[in-house]
C-alpha cells in the first residue's frame, strides 16, 4: 500500500486526490478480454474496427473499469480497513482506448459520511478518471466505498 494511502475512514481527506498509477493496454489482451466479456466487433476484429465509427480496434469500457479496480486495489485501498462497495453512482467512458495507450488514474475523496446503522463503518465518495498519454480524460467514475472506523 502506498505510503500516503488512508488507512480509516477518519484518515480520508475530502478533496484530495489519491494516484492510482498507470496501465498500459495491448493489443493482443484488447481482443483477448473482448472475445470473453464484450465481443463486439470493433472490439474483437481489427479490419471490422477500421470500419467502425472509432476507426480502428478499441478496448472495452468494462475493460478499462477493470484494469483501474486492480489499480484502485493495489496502490490505494487498505485491505485490513477495506470493507468493499455498494456500488458505483457513474461510470463515463469518454474516450475510446486503443492498443498502446497507457492510462494514469486517480482517486479523489468527494464526500465522507459515517454509517447511521454500523457505528464502525464509514461510506467515502469518491471520483475516479484517467488520462491518457495524450493528457486527455478517457474516464470516469463515481464510487462509494465502505471504510472501516479507527477503533474508540
Amino acid at each position: 500500500m502506498p505510503t500516503d494511502a488512508p488507512r480509516y475512514w477518519e484518515d480520508y481527506e475530502i478533496g484530495k486526490k489519491y494516484r492510482l498509477g498507470s496501465t498500459s493496454f495491448t493489443e493482443q489482451e484488447i481482443v483477448e478480454f473482448a472475445r470473453l466479456y464484450d465481443p463486439q466487433s470493433f472490439h474483437v476484429d481489427a479490419e471490422a474496427a477500421r470500419a467502425s465509427l472509432f476507426g480502428g480496434l478499441i478496448a472495452s469500457g468494462w475493460q478499462v473499469t477493470s484494469k483501474l479496480m486492480r489499480l484502485f486495489v493495489d496502490n490505494y485501498i487498505d485491505k485490513r480497513t477495506a470493507l468493499g462497495s455498494p456500488g458505483l453512482d457513474e461510470i463515463r467512458w469518454l474516450k475510446p482506448v486503443r492498443p498502446g495507450d497507457t492510462l494514469t488514474a486517480w482517486v479523489e475523496c468527494a464526500a465522507k459520511v459515517p454509517s447511521k446503522s454500523k457505528p464502525d463503518i464509514g461510506v467515502i465518495h469518491e471520483h475516479w478518471g484517467a488520462t491518457n498519454q495524450k493528457g486527455e480524460l478517457v474516464v470516469t467514475v463515481k464510487g462509494i466505498n465502505m471504510v472501516r472506523r479507527k477503533p474508540a
